[in-house]
């Protein structure tokens, strides 16, 4: 397991937010393609369709979980918060089965080599950070897998115990 754990950030409300921060060698345009592009999304998290637009909604479908032994999920109504390409994504995810809502915000800022992806989420109510982070954590490696051409990695290696 290669992602360090997520720094946590109490708001000024109170709530928590967690954030990963993760370089990657490749140039902001291909980081923000891999988070946007359904194709490519679609080789580590999951897929959409519809149209997207700021205060819209797309059909968000998670396909990852396949490979932790889980199932493809029922697409759910992402709602796009805020978009400015290529550096800034925002979206609320309904949790499904659940009234919960992932805020989640994505920022691709440029480095000396390559781009830096900024990954924050709201904790919501009721979940624990330690499983949010497991999970991101994985999903985060994924995605470098996805950059890099490389195999994904195990579940079992980031599951909490």
């Amino acid at each position: 397991m290669s992602t360090p754990p997520a720094e946590t950030r109490t708001e000024p409300d109170g709530s928590t937010t967690l954030v990963w921060r993760r370089g990657y060698p490749d140039p902001v345009e291909d980081v923000w393609a891999a988070i946007t592009e359904s194709e490519r999304l679609g080789r580590w998290i999951g897929t959409w369709t519809g149209t997207p637009r700021v205060g819209g909604t797309v059909a968000f479908t998670v396909t990852g979980e396949v490979d932790a032994g889980g199932e493809v999920a029922e697409p759910v109504d992402a709602r796009i918060v805020a978009c400015d390409p290529p550096h800034r994504l925002v979206v609320d995810l309904p949790e499904t089965g659940s009234d919960r809502v992932w805020h989640l915000d994505l920022t691709v800022e440029p480095a000396d080599a390559g781009a830096v992806l900024v990954f924050a989420q709201s904790l919501p109510e009721g979940l624990s950070s330690a499983d949010v982070d497991a999970g991101w954590r994985w999903y985060l490696d994924r995605f470098g897998a996805s950059l890099a051409g490389t195999p994904m990695p195990d579940w079992q290696a980031y599951a909490p115990t």
